[in-house]
């Protein structure tokens, strides 16, 4: 496996990684409709504009590859809530990987791969939210030293509610 800094060109990959993923993570959480109503064409011109506007290092996306093919991708950049200092505190937008690959230990590479680009990059801390019935990656976060920080957020941004948890942890220098 390698982790890489993402290129324009993984868009595509990216876009289907981040629809499999939801489809999967999100069964039950999510309507099926619109998880069933979900594709890559929809996901890629998000991704085309996020790779091109991408700034390394302290804005970036790194992608997972297994085989030679996208197995996962994390989007890293400053924080964005109005509770946190975006010089000092990173947050990690999305982290993603093909359903396949889950348990096989391609998730931690990554999140490893993500720490240290935003230690380096000279972050203090980082953040990221996980939707509150995520069991499964609301385990993987904790085993990887996160801890809720007390912020719920309500997102109704696709057309349901649904309740996320802030995560944060402190980075190695």
């Amino acid at each position: 496996m390698v982790i890489r800094r993402a290129e324009p060109a993984d868009a595509e990959a990216i876009a289907a990684v981040h629809v499999r993923s939801w489809q999967a993570a999100y069964l039950g959480l999510m309507p099926q409709a619109y998880l069933d109503g979900l594709t890559p064409a929809m996901r890629l011109p998000v991704w085309e504009r996020l790779l091109g506007e991408s700034s390394p290092p302290r804005t970036e996306v790194l992608v997972a590859e297994a085989d030679g093919s996208v197995a996962g991708f994390a989007a890293l950049g400053p924080g964005r809530d109005d509770d946190v200092d975006p010089a000092s505190v990173a947050e990690i937008s999305a982290i993603y990987l093909m359903p396949e690959v889950w348990g096989a230990g391609v998730g931690g590479r990554l999140i490893a791969a993500v720490l240290d680009s935003l230690a380096t990059a000279g972050y203090e801390q980082a953040t990221l939210w996980v939707v509150d019935g995520n069991t499964r990656a609301r385990r993987f976060y904790e085993r990887g030293g996160w801890r809720p920080d007390g912020a719920v957020q309500r997102d109704e941004s696709d057309g349901f509610p649904l309740t996320e948890v802030r995560y944060r942890r402190a980075l190695r220098r």
